[in-house]
């Protein structure tokens, strides 16, 4: 009689969710620094998520546990990580805005059983080095290899390619030049610059003196691309009739309205903008800006972390909230759904997103606002990266 009262009690206070558990996820990027306002952009896009799918996963609760890492240092981001795992006990690892940091990372999720949920950084190689890791942001080979098409079909046959010398850099170097060889184009010079570049003058005088018709350029997101495309303008290359073609890193929104008129009539390439027109996006903006606190803040690391939570949720449905890497992977291959950004899937055999990468051109609004128009789409595209890391 003792030991069924016992029982009966347990099976209360069992269902009572007394025994629910908290699923911990760490997300690495950076919330301070020159490179904040990403980071900005990654907890805007994790908060909209929750707002709108909720907190809780059956009986468990999800809670996110931040970690600052101002600018790329793969030591420091390993030691974080390792933080998060043995101190906090997380059972998924997400965000990272660097490839070198993602990439110091990768070593540990086996023997720490956890997942890697990449929200943006683009190195393709990334997913190669771990079974563990799913990217839910882009590539650069992903958005820098149509915009190799662009500039064949607007006439230019000779480009000059400018990269920040890191990973992504070098990916996006390799994506355009390959790209606009197959279409018959030459790239009669390639600049690796280092990240740490701010004063672009020298490098504008390069172009101008290599008798390039158009440049391709890749600068992460921030403070850096903000300068280059000023630098472009300032030193007369835009008036001297050079063209400038660029994945969207280069006009993300948040930089349109320092930028104003000179960023008019940039063609860029990419997996989303603001503007783009779909009842999913309209609703994940409204969360988004509220989140943000300031719309004209938001851009792509938003939604890189917004999908990023929809991978974790399916794999938290997936495992029962039990703490199994390989079984929540698993459970995302496949995978697809209706992003804000258009239809997605994650590869069964890569673990990278396929999406639409767009063509956007930067357009000034009736109300004197600047965003990226998108004005031409191509579907489906996977990420070509994989083939020349192989």
């Amino acid at each position: 009689m003792k030991q069924a009262i016992i029982a009966a009690f347990a099976a209360i206070i069992m269902s009572s969710g007394a025994y629910a558990d908290t699923i911990k996820i760490g997300v690495v990027g950076p919330f301070s620094g020159p490179f904040a306002l990403q980071g900005k952009n990654f907890k805007a896009g994790i908060d909209a998520y929750m707002a709108m799918h909720g907190t809780t996963i059956g009986d468990d609760t999800v809670e996110i546990i931040y970690r600052d890492l101002p600018a790329a240092d793969p030591a420091q981001s390993k030691a974080l990580a390792q933080e998060l795992v043995v101190k906090e006990k997380v059972q998924y690892l997400a965000g990272f805005y660097f490839t070198p940091d993602a990439m110091a990372v990768t070593p540990i999720l086996k023997q720490a059983n956890v997942p890697l949920i990449v929200m943006n950084a683009a190195t393709s190689a990334i997913v190669t080095k771990s079974p563990l890791v799913v990217r839910t942001s882009f590539t650069t080979w992903q958005t820098s290899t149509p915009i190799a098409k662009v500039a064949h079909d607007a006439g230019v046959s000779k480009v000059i390619s400018i990269v920040s010398d890191y990973g992504p850099g070098i990916d996006a170097e390799n994506a355009f030049k390959a790209g606009f060889e197959k279409e018959g184009g030459a790239v009669v010079e390639a600049i690796r610059m280092p990240l740490s570049t701010n004063d672009f003058s020298p490098i504008m005088q390069r172009i101008k003196d290599s008798g390039a018709e158009g440049v391709f350029a890749f600068l992460p997101s921030g403070p850096t691309t903000l300068g280059f495309v000023k630098a472009f303008n300032e030193n007369g290359l835009k008036a001297g009739g050079i063209k400038f073609f660029a994945p969207g890193d280069l006009t993300q929104e948040s930089d349109l309205p320092a930028l104003g008129d000179a960023a008019l009539g940039i063609q860029t390439t990419f997996h989303y903008a603001v503007s783009h027109d779909s009842p999913e996006n309209k609703a994940f903006v409204k969360a988004a800006s509220k989140a943000i606190g300031n719309p004209a803040e938001l851009s792509f690391p938003s939604v890189g972390a917004f999908d990023g939570m929809n991978v974790i949720y399916k794999m938290i449905e997936a495992t029962g909230g039990e703490q199994d890497a390989q079984k929540a992977v698993d459970a995302v291959k496949g995978l697809s759904w209706v992003s804000p950004r258009g239809p997605v899937s994650i590869d069964p055999e890569s673990r990278h997103i396929t999406q639409n990468i767009y063509l956007r051109e930067v357009t000034k609004a009736d109300d004197g606002s600047y965003y990226n128009k998108e004005i031409q789409t191509f579907e489906k595209q996977g990420d070509p990266g994989l083939a020349a890391v192989k």
